[in-house]
C-alpha cells in the first residue's frame, strides 16, 4: 500500500544547531521512499535564534513552513499546534535534536502499512535517569487501560498516525495535553517497531524533573 502525503511535526526548543542537518537528512530520506511531504517547525518560545533560523530553512525549502508560539507551552501543547495545521493524510512527530534518527522513518511507513493507525518508533534501551524513568512508567501504567499493556511500554515521541484520528480531538481546549490519550480516544490499532536512538547532540531538554512527573501525574 503506498504511504499518502506525509506531514513531519517537529516541536522546537533551543535546537537551532540541529536543524539544517535534521531538514538535510529528512529530505534524503523521503527522496529515496518517494513520499510527499512536508515539515512543521513548531517554535516553542525556546529564546535562541531557532525561529529566525526556521524562517530561512522555510525561505529555501517550499516543504517546510513554521509557527512560532506566544511563550513556552510545552512539547504536547506544541504538537497539538502543529497536528492542528497539518496537511497531510499521515502525521509523522519527532525530536528536534536528532535524537530520532529520519533514517529510521521507514520502519514506521512499513508497520503502518499493515493496517495500524498508530505506530511509534521505540528505542532498544530507554536513555533515561531513574526519575526520568519513573515519570515515563507511570504514564505508560495509565495507557495500559486504553492500548494493550506491551504496546503502551513502547509509548514513544517518535510516532506515525493517520491524520483522521485528530477528528477525536478536534474540540479538546484544555491547557493539558497528552498526545498520546488523546490518540486512544480515535482508535485501539496502536503497534510499534524498534529504533536506533542518538544521544542528544544539539539543544537542551525544555523538561525538569518536575515537569515531567507532573505530566505523569496529570
Amino acid at each position: 500500500m503506498e504511504l499518502p502525503y506525509l506531514s513531519i511535526i517537529i516541536p522546537v526548543y533551543k535546537a537551532s544547531g540541529s536543524l539544517p542537518e535534521l531538514v538535510n537528512r529528512l529530505s534524503l530520506v523521503m527522496n529515496a521512499v518517494r513520499k510527499s511531504y512536508e515539515v512543521i517547525f513548531v517554535e516553542d518560545c525556546g529564546e535562541d535564534n531557532s525561529w529566525s533560523l526556521i524562517q530561512e530553512l522555510a525561505k529555501n525549502n517550499d516543504r517546510v513552513r513554521g509557527i512560532q508560539l506566544s511563550r513556552n507551552y510545552g512539547q504536547h501543547n506544541a504538537l497539538l499546534c502543529g497536528i492542528r495545521e497539518a496537511n497531510g493524510e499521515v502525521i509523522v512527530t519527532m525530536d528536534d535534536d536528532l535524537q530520532h534518527p529520519p533514517e529510521e522513518l521507514p520502519k514506521l511507513f512499513s508497520k503502518l502499512d499493515e493496517g495500524y493507525d498508530v505506530v511509534y518508533g521505540t528505542p532498544e534501551r530507554q536513555p533515561h535517569g531513574f526519575l526520568r524513568g519513573l515519570a515515563s512508567r507511570i504514564t505508560k501504567w495509565v495507557l495500559q487501560s486504553a492500548m494493550s499493556a506491551e504496546t503502551a511500554g513502547k509509548v514513544s515521541a517518535f510516532r506515525i498516525f493517520r491524520t483522521n484520528l485528530r477528528g477525536a480531538f478536534s474540540d479538546y481546549k484544555s491547557p493539558f495535553v497528552n498526545i498520546d490519550v488523546m490518540l486512544t480516544w480515535g482508535t485501539t490499532r496502536f503497534e510499534a517497531v524498534i529504533v536506533e536512538h542518538n544521544p542528544r547532540v544539539y539543544g537542551e531538554s525544555g523538561y525538569t524533573i518536575w515537569k515531567l512527573m507532573r505530566h505523569a501525574i496529570n
